[in-house]
């Protein structure tokens, strides 16, 4: 398996949580984001801005969340990368905010790279950040 570090994963550099589709379970996705991107050895500010990057999608992703949905993250970890992937099922005929809009100049500033894919009545948000060289 290899994610957007271009670096192979193991099933053991992989974690998957799963919440309702609903703002007040974020805390749960930021905190594990937090404990995983400490674990990388991320400065204080990257984990911060990783936290702020994944709560962001998971709010583009809620606006088009189907009711009752479940919001699916899976935390891909290596070396010296967090990939985080962020899917839910979505209403039929939703759309992501472009990539010129705000939200989407919030996740690639704050991210390494960010990218959105929308097909069979699912969206999914990746964003990747790399641990900077000087920690």
């Amino acid at each position: 398996m290899t994610q957007l570090t271009g670096q192979p994963t193991t099933d053991d550099d992989v974690v998957h949580l799963t919440v309702p589709a609903d703002g007040g379970y974020l805390g749960v996705l930021r905190t594990a984001t937090a404990g995983l991107a400490a674990r990388l050895q991320f400065a204080l500010d990257e984990i911060e801005d990783l936290r702020i990057a994944v709560d962001e999608a998971c709010a583009m992703l809620l606006a088009i969340a189907t009711r009752d949905a479940e919001l699916e993250c899976r935390f891909s970890v290596t070396e010296d990368a967090l990939t985080v992937e962020v899917t839910v099922p979505t209403v039929r005929g939703a759309t992501l905010p472009s990539e010129s809009s705000f939200a989407w100049k919030v996740l690639t500033a704050l991210t390494t790279a960010a990218s959105a894919d929308a097909a069979g009545g699912r969206a999914t948000i990746s964003l990747l950040t790399r641990r900077s060289s000087g920690y």
